[in-house]
């Protein structure tokens, strides 16, 4: 059994949490837009919410890497079914209903959930990358 890369685990969640901000800033035009939100919806400033939201992209990866071996497909794979399933029931399903946005963000825009996807799947790319584990395929 092997055990989680921690260290691998907080650099791709940090690197993955960098691509979707910066994937922001292409398809948004803001930076740190994210962060921005919840600092001002805590009243805790921008300084918590960059912290807590680099936080969370920490610990998303390290749940990726305590249950990539368990999830299905190749390993390619993996990151981008985890950050769909998270993105969906996560995001559009609780976070943004939640802000007041509607389902998947649909009030804020009708594009929302395809930028909402698009960020979450570049934030994968450093978990296909820097988290390494030993797999079976599942049939």
């Amino acid at each position: 059994m092997k055990t989680i890369n921690w260290k691998n685990a907080i650099i791709a969640g940090a690197m993955g949490t960098l691509i979707f901000d910066l994937l922001g800033l292409l398809i948004m035009g803001t930076w740190w837009d994210i962060p921005a939100l919840l600092g001002a919806k805590t009243g805790l400033g921008l300084a918590y919410g960059v912290i807590g939201h680099y936080s969370n992209g920490v610990l998303l990866a390290i749940l990726f890497a305590g249950i990539a071996p368990s999830l299905w497909g190749p390993k390619w794979f993996r990151p981008l079914l985890f950050v769909s399933a998270e993105t969906v029931a996560l995001v559009w399903l609780f976070m943004l209903p939640l802000l007041g946005a509607g389902v998947a963000g649909l009030d804020m825009s009708p594009t929302m959930p395809v930028i909402t996807m698009v960020r979450h799947l570049g934030y994968a790319l450093p978990l296909i990358l820097f988290i390494q584990y030993d797999f079976k395929v599942l049939s």
